[in-house]
């Protein structure tokens, strides 16, 4: 029966349908069976019945990867259009900047020429010798303190100076430019006609002690020096307001009994030169406090070129003055003078009723001072 059965169908090569004998095609997939067997026997593998599955897979991928395609480059397309957009503009706005800065700079810069003469007057160089102090150096150059201590940047009190300094003076023609100023604003011309003294602070000096011998209140001193404290150090110079000595009146602390100390010679510095024609001698020095009424201070000038022939001997009140004219060198070669101060109590009136003066304290050291009749050439050496 098996055999029977076998003989009356056959089997696609293609598919594996069981088919009946005499059928020329295959039902299932069409294949033509009217071939001999052999014939078709090379045609049938495995992959020919799974070649529709890929066939029909692939297409599908192939479409979605060039959907995905078209949509990132359309993407891409989109972003970069966004990103050249800003571009455009900002190249636009150096344009607008460059027109208004062209626009602004010429008109409003032309007034500078204007300051141009200020730096037309140069500051003379001085080098610092022993025993110099910016009072002395101001003096010698007839400037102000401030003006040499503004120009080398040096502290307020003027106390770093050395021996061999080079220090650079302003000149005295810069100092007449400031005087309109001064007319116009009350307390500096207050200040400027305010007489001052310049003290060099010595060994156990203290600003009480300072006070109480020039007689002038401490609180003056601190404001003229701009003093934070009452702390004063040895070798610094300070600026003595001899105007505030009348507002501190009679009911001041008393003063040093006699003998008193010796002054302290303060200008002209020793060795100064007057070789001008229009220059005045005028000797300072310090005060021992409030005088009686009857002391003063005996100054002697001596003119040591001429030999003991020429002295000049004088009584004043002040802790200044001025050498008068008359005892200017005779000839037109320069002098030198030596001169000292001590402090005098009157004792008597001789029989002219003149009074008779005794020394009533120590006498100062000497200094010399160099004074021409005639204008030298050069400048004043301090």
């Amino acid at each position: 029966m098996a055999n029977e059965k076998s003989s009356s169908t056959k089997i696609c090569p293609t598919c594996g349908t069981r088919l009946s004998a005499d059928a020329a095609r295959c039902l299932v997939c069409g294949t033509n069976l009217s071939t001999p067997e052999k014939e078709s026997r090379p045609g049938k593998a495995v992959q020919g019945s799974r070649m529709p599955e890929v066939t029909l897979s692939l297409p599908l991928v192939i479409g979605l990867l060039a959907l995905f395609l078209g949509i990132g480059a359309i993407l891409v397309y989109v972003a970069l259009g966004q990103a050249a957009a800003p571009a455009a503009e900002v190249t636009e706005t150096p344009t607008v900047t460059l027109t208004t800065t062209s626009t602004l700079t010429p008109t409003p810069l032309t007034p500078t020429p204007s300051n141009t003469p200020e730096p037309t007057l140069t500051p003379l160089p001085y080098t610092v010798k022993l025993g110099d102090t910016c009072g002395s150096i101001a003096y010698a150059f007839k400037v102000s303190v401030l003006s040499i201590v503004l120009q080398n940047n040096l502290p307020a009190d003027c106390s770093t100076l050395i021996e061999g300094q080079l220090l650079q003076v302003p000149q005295p023609t810069a100092t007449a430019t400031a005087l309109p100023t001064a007319t116009l604003n009350p307390q500096e011309a207050t200040e400027e006609a305010c007489l001052k003294d310049y003290y060099t602070v010595q060994e156990n000096d203290t600003l009480g002690g300072i006070s109480l011998n020039y007689n002038v209140p401490m609180e003056s001193i601190r404001e003229y020096n701009g003093l934070v404290s009452d702390v004063v150090r040895f070798g610094q110079q300070l600026v003595i307001p001899l105007c505030d000595r009348e507002t501190y009146g009679p009911t001041a602390t008393p003063t040093l009994p006699p003998p008193y100390p010796p002054v302290t010679l303060l200008l002209p510095p020793d060795g100064a030169a007057f070789i001008l024609a229009d220059d005045v001698a005028t000797l300072q020095w310090t005060t021992v406090g409030v005088l009686r009424e009857n002391e003063a201070y005996a100054v002697t000038i001596e003119d040591v070129t001429e030999g003991q022939g020429r002295k000049l001997l004088q009584y004043v009140l002040d802790t200044k003055f001025i050498v008068p004219v008359s005892f200017r060198s005779p000839d037109s070669a320069p002098h030198v003078y030596r001169w000292w101060v001590v402090t005098v109590r009157q004792a008597g009136t001789d029989d002219d009723g003149n009074p008779i003066w005794e020394p009533a304290g120590a006498v100062s050291g000497s200094r010399v001072f160099i004074w021409a009749s005639t204008a030298q050439a050069g400048t004043p050496v301090p």
